[in-house]
């Protein structure tokens, strides 16, 4: 039996990332822009119904939560070529259409107001699962809506669904770059309180190692919101691929992470991510062994994550994703 996992994006950059994750989902599913499956990919062992639903209709509807508080990003994504694939009950557009402007307490404040309406959404899509195991929330900590709506639904659901796992993709601030939001770092605090205390695992992305990599590993001289976004989406539907196509371990969420966090407060996760390619990119990805996948996963310029490693830095646990035509025995 599946078991079901919940989509919530908010804010500009959630919803942006989450766009290009159902996009690479489909087309690891087969599913078409309009949500109908493919003649190619109707034999298979993979378990689509973990992040999408049939309707009556037979084409497939992603179990995902559309919120903002201005309405210019969700209207992109509602006209672009996978508009139909999203359910219309399920995206949360503010009357007034102000967003949050990039304060924390804006958003938060607006979260108390339009709390029912999200949660009525929610409760709907988890008394729709069979076996629902958690929520994944994908947001931005710097902004506003991102970061105090998102603190703001992080409360309430560990509230609701205390035996549910809260997990997050959030994306930090680059902090090499000035911002042109002055109040970035009291957002960014106030979040991290919130990650902290209320979820049960957080997958940290950063945006100044997004743009580096970006730049540096897949060759890109002028990289934009769209190719640091390509870049998230892959290492999401890497990190949810055992979920997704079911092996001999870590079928579900609780098994995945249980083995990475050894007290429930270091929930914090980097990410690593190789060999890296890109659409526009014509470099050749040499063939490689497992391990020097698994060696090069270790290697700082592949982190997801502006990091410093000292000699005497450690892991203390790791979880390695290897797809791919491997053997078992490879595997050291």
């Amino acid at each position: 039996m599946p078991r079901e996992i919940i989509t919530i994006q908010t804010g500009q950059c959630g919803n942006q990332i989450g766009a290009q994750f159902w996009q690479q989902l489909c087309q690891e599913h087969g599913i078409s822009a309009d949500g109908m499956l493919e003649d190619f990919a109707t034999s298979g062992n993979d378990r689509k119904d973990v992040f999408f639903y049939q309707a009556d209709d037979d084409h497939y509807i992603p179990r995902s939560i559309l919120v903002d508080l201005e309405p210019r990003v969700i209207s992109n994504i509602m006209d672009s070529q996978y508009g139909n694939l999203y359910n219309p009950e399920n995206i949360y557009l503010s009357n007034d259409g102000s967003g949050a402007g990039n304060n924390w307490a804006s958003g938060y404040a607006q979260g108390e107001r339009i709390c029912e309406d999200i949660m009525e959404m929610l409760d709907r899509e988890a008394d729709n699962s069979d076996s629902l195991e958690g929520f994944n929330l994908l947001h931005s900590i710097a902004g506003g809506t991102g970061s105090g709506l998102g603190s703001f639904l992080l409360e309430r659901l560990s509230d609701r669904y205390p035996k549910k796992l809260l997990q997050t993709y959030s994306v930090f601030p680059n902090n090499d770059d000035s911002s042109d939001v002055v109040v970035q770092p009291y957002n960014s605090l106030l979040t991290m309180k919130r990650l902290a205390k209320n979820a049960d695992c957080v997958m940290v992305l950063d945006n100044a190692a997004l743009t580096r990599i970006v730049a540096d590993r897949m060759h890109i001289q002028n990289p934009d919101i769209v190719h640091t976004n390509q870049l998230v989406s892959t290492v999401l539907s890497a990190s949810t691929t055992t979920l997704r196509y079911p092996s001999y371990m870590n079928n579900d969420l609780a098994s995945m992470i249980a083995p990475l966090i050894p007290v429930p407060k270091c929930h914090f996760i980097s990410t690593a991510y190789t060999p890296f390619t890109s659409n526009t990119s014509t470099k050749v990805v040499r063939k490689t062994t497992v391990l020097d996948v698994m060696r090069r996963l270790l290697q700082s310029k592949n982190r997801l994550v502006s990091t410093n490693p000292s000699k005497s830095s450690c892991y203390i646990s790791i979880l390695n994703i290897i797809q791919g035509d491997v053997e078992p025995t490879e595997v050291h």
